[in-house]
């Protein structure tokens, strides 16, 4: 059966560790400043294992942090605890989470948004995310770029051998659906040295970025900001990671 984030959860982060998660956060901290406020209260949305999450806490914001998967929320918490860090985790689909608190700024990052994969979808989320800030707060994400699902991953299959973890990554992009599906198989080794098989099944959108901005201003977003792989500048055609940030008035 194919899973979503389930057993993958507990070897995420060995397969992500060449990220650097610290580069992500000082970005983030860099757009935070182009509004010049200074946010302590913080909602990540599709936090994962807590890669954003925990050095955001170790900086000082007091974090709450939503995922879908239990399975990822469950290493987030243990990684949480062994940094000494406090964080209110929640499982809650992005699409539809509500909360009762409020937050002066709420972020989304590494290919949470991707997973939105209809327009209805999306404009729920930002609508959620609206009402979830403070007046003044800011709303920050990022995509992997049209260009980077329809054109780098694509049609393409990837894989690695990592002795006792071998995994074969297999991509389908649907052009007029603008849908990347992704279908994952892994075979782990076990304690009596037999590799035993699982698969995980994913789907992105590759979004455009201006169908964005036009669903931010939709919802009452104002002070639109969008720049390109890590940089405070405009994306160009070939940028692979596009991040967009808005003010709630």
């Amino acid at each position: 059966m194919k899973e979503q984030y389930g057993r993958f959860a507990y070897l995420y982060d060995r397969l992500m560790a060449e990220v650097d998660y610290l580069h992500w956060v000082d970005f983030i901290q860099s757009i935070i400043q182009e509004y010049n406020i200074n946010p302590k209260e913080v909602l990540e949305l599709a936090c994962g294992t807590g890669n954003i999450t925990i050095p955001m806490a170790e900086r000082g914001y007091r974090i709450t942090a939503l995922d879908i998967s239990q399975d990822m929320l469950t290493v987030a918490k243990e990684k949480a605890i062994e940094s000494n860090v406090h964080i209110t985790f929640i499982q809650q689909n992005m699409i539809n989470f509500c909360t009762q608190h409020s937050y002066e700024a709420v972020i989304c990052v590494c290919d949470g948004i991707n997973y939105v994969t209809n327009n209805k979808q999306l404009k729920s989320v930002f609508a959620n995310t609206y009402k979830a800030l403070d007046e003044n707060g800011v709303f920050i994400f990022d995509i992997s770029s049209y260009y980077k699902l329809s054109s780098i991953i694509a049609n393409n299959t990837f894989g690695e051998s990592l002795g006792d973890l071998v995994y074969l990554w297999q991509n389908f992009y649907n052009d007029e659906a603008a849908l990347l599906e992704m279908e994952l198989t892994f075979f782990q080794e076990d304690k009596e040295g037999l590799y035993r098989r699982f698969e995980e099944y994913h789907k992105q959108k590759a979004h455009r970025a201006d169908e964005i901005v036009n669903l931010l201003e939709l919802v009452g977003y104002t002070d639109i900001k969008v720049f390109g792989d890590f940089l405070l500048q405009k994306p160009k055609d070939n940028t692979e990671r596009i991040f967009f940030a808005a003010k709630k008035k």
